[in-house]
């Protein structure tokens, strides 16, 4: 059983966060569809970044866990709002990139989070275990 591991910095609109929230996401595309697929595009463009610098070519032909490790900047977001959005662009990004072969329940067998706060390095560190 093989893990790979990538970690996403970085801080959004000023703020100690990595990636936007689910209400954040939502808003925008209240604001506009075009404005919320933007919103997504964008933070995709981040994590494929991510991904292509810390796991290179990486393919993997087996079905995977994904354990996402949340460190925020504060305990001002809720867990659910936090992790939505960025599962569903960090797996996106990985089927995108090539990593994943798709994101589907035959690939993706499942996933965790788990929240922490770290005000001077949020970010979101991804474990990717392959499975047998």
């Amino acid at each position: 059983m093989n893990n790979h591991s990538f970690i996403i910095k970085g801080v959004y609109y000023g703020k100690t966060h990595t990636f936007p929230d689910l209400n954040d996401y939502i808003q925008s595309c209240s604001r506009h569809p075009q404005v919320g697929a933007k919103m997504k595009r964008d933070y995709m463009i981040i994590a494929s970044n991510a991904i292509r610098k810390q796991l290179g070519r990486l393919k993997i032909v087996n079905p995977v866990k994904i354990h996402y490790f949340f460190y925020e900047g504060d305990v001002r977001r809720d867990f659910s709002n936090v992790g939505s959005f960025a599962t569903k662009v960090i797996e996106d990004a990985l089927q995108k990139c090539g990593v994943l072969k798709n994101d589907n329940q035959v690939w993706v067998k499942g996933y965790t989070h788990d929240f922490y706060v770290d005000k001077q390095n949020p970010r979101i560190e991804v474990i990717i275990e392959e499975l047998e």
